[in-house]
């Protein structure tokens, strides 16, 4: 009996075990799910495009303060880049739309014999899309310096396509160069927008440098006419002080003389009739 009881609990925390496993499986099977529909999400261009957006937005926010630079900036001609830096009078495109799918086909592809093709197409997707930001982002009657940046935002994609390279794609970072459009990573990019806070922390200092100077020569302005000043009111009163002593010493004179007149017409010494 005691026996029989003892299965009976075994049974029961089997019981227990396989239902909790169960519960298990049913929320990885849920999991599985949502990463199927995220990936799913992900496919989309247009959002990856957003989130390639918001990976530059968010890099630049960190790196700069907001009146160093723009999203979503509209040209005369009402073309838009993905964001502009400005600084000092000039400012730099940078694109964020990478043709990453090209890329992604690449690693994917596991038929070796269709790999030459598909690096190609890569080839042929990024110099189009260079092109693109060349002729609609570097702009130097708009201010623009004239070159402008293609925004690569993961690492592993930069470094594949940018630092291991060879053939065709050391002739890709080529014609990024040649056509004056330079790839960055994300590290890349943000050393880069840390150099232009740099730049613009140095130019704040520059120009309060610029403006205390100018004080400076303001109060050496105010300083000299009060000088000038000083020394006509100095004039004046030493003239007044010259004035004040002839006067004086006139004063003087006049009061002997009359003490004299006095003196000589005084009764006593007037002589009786």
């Amino acid at each position: 009996t005691q026996s029989l009881h003892s299965n009976q609990q075994i049974l029961q925390q089997l019981n227990a075990q396989i239902g909790e496993l169960q519960g298990t499986n049913k929320q990885m099977l849920r999991l599985g799910a949502d990463v199927k529909r995220l990936q799913d999400i992900l496919t989309s261009p247009k959002l990856r495009g957003q989130i390639g957006e918001w990976s530059l937005e968010n890099l630049l926010a960190q790196a700069l303060p907001k009146g160093c630079y723009s999203c979503q900036h509209a040209f005369k001609d009402g073309r838009i880049v993905d964001a502009l830096v400005q600084m000092a009078g000039f400012a730099v495109g940078i694109d964020a739309k990478f043709p990453l799918p090209s890329f992604e086909r690449i690693v994917a592809g596991t038929d070796e014999a269709e790999r030459p093709k598909l690096r190609r197409q890569f080839f042929r997707d990024v110099t189009a899309h260079v092109d693109k930001i060349a002729g609609d982002y570097i702009r130097p009657a708009e201010g623009t310096l004239d070159f402008a940046l293609m925004y690569i935002p993961a690492e592993n994609v930069y470094y594949e396509t940018v630092i291991q390279c060879d053939g065709d794609w050391q002739n890709l970072l080529a014609y990024c160069l040649e056509k004056k459009v330079i790839p960055v990573s994300p590290n890349l990019l943000y050393a880069y927008l840390m150099t232009v806070a740099m730049g613009l922390h140095g130019l704040q200092i520059e120009q309060k440098a610029a403006e205390i100077r100018r004080n400076l020569g303001r109060l050496n302005g105010s300083f000299a006419e009060f000088v000038a000043a000083w020394d006509t009111l100095g004039t004046h009163l030493r003239n007044a002080h010259a004035k004040y002593d002839d006067g004086q010493k006139r004063l003087d004179r006049l009061g002997l003389q009359l003490t004299q007149i006095q003196e000589e017409t005084s009764p006593d010494e007037v002589s009786p009739r």
